[in-house]
């Protein structure tokens, strides 16, 4: 579904990502761990196209998007969830839906507001609330239904546990599971490992801008020392 590989990306002189490779298998939910600043949004960013790699190659679907705009891949279908959640706060939740509606695609599952009421349930109450009248967790909801109505056949999310309550943690990981039973590839980063867990069959852990691990997360639950050095605060 989704390939990476050898990217090369940089912020002015400083080199972001080094050499990193990366895959999603169709219908499989990824993460890539690591800190702050290890470079997880960036290499988001990057297979998005918000980041301009400087080399590598990026495929979606058997097709090198490295150098297509945003707006194609996203119309290829790759949805994508920014960390700053980036919701009109002006406009209702039924409007921002409407504002990420794609049309339907043979090989992803079909969105309409009344399905994503039924996975984000919050948002069925509130449907004619503006988003900046809503809490953190709501929003972050929004984002991801706002998304989902692209029709996308892989959707990168980008830190979705970050600053929310337990609750809502515990309801975003339902969502990401029942995702995954719609046939929906999903590639997240996470600092979160235990949000990981309960969500992903397999894991990257990347430091410094490099691919340090790669496995199942049964293998990184096994591998303490790789914890350790990588994940610990």
């Amino acid at each position: 579904m989704l390939s990476v590989k050898g990217l090369h990306a940089y912020y002015g002189r400083a080199h972001i990502l080094a050499d990193v490779a990366l895959e999603v298998a169709s219908g499989e939910v990824v993460v890539l761990l690591g800190r702050n600043g290890a470079g997880k949004s960036t290499t988001l960013k990057s297979i998005i196209g918000l980041v301009r790699p400087a080399s590598g190659e990026i495929a979606f679907e058997g097709r090198r998007i490295e150098r297509l705009e945003p707006y194609a891949i996203a119309q290829a279908g790759l949805g994508y969830v920014p960390e700053e959640r980036r919701i009109f706060t002006e406009l209702t939740v039924m409007e921002n839906l409407e504002v990420g509606r794609q049309p339907a695609r043979p090989n992803a599952p079909t969105w309409t507001p009344a399905r994503l009421f039924a996975l984000f349930p919050n948002l069925a109450e509130m449907q004619d609330r503006p988003g900046g009248r809503m809490s953190g967790g709501e929003q972050q909801m929004l984002t991801i239904a706002r998304t989902l109505m692209g029709n996308p056949a892989c959707i990168l999310l980008d830190e979705p546990s970050e600053g929310l309550a337990p609750v809502i943690v515990d309801q975003m990981a339902s969502a990401i599971r029942a995702l995954k039973e719609e046939g929906l590839s999903v590639l997240l980063s996470e600092q979160n490992l235990r949000f990981a867990s309960a969500v992903s069959d397999r894991a990257y852990i990347i430091e410094k801008g490099r691919i340090r691990f790669s496995g199942t997360m049964a293998a990184l639950a096994g591998d303490g020392e790789v914890r350790a050095q990588y994940l610990a605060v």
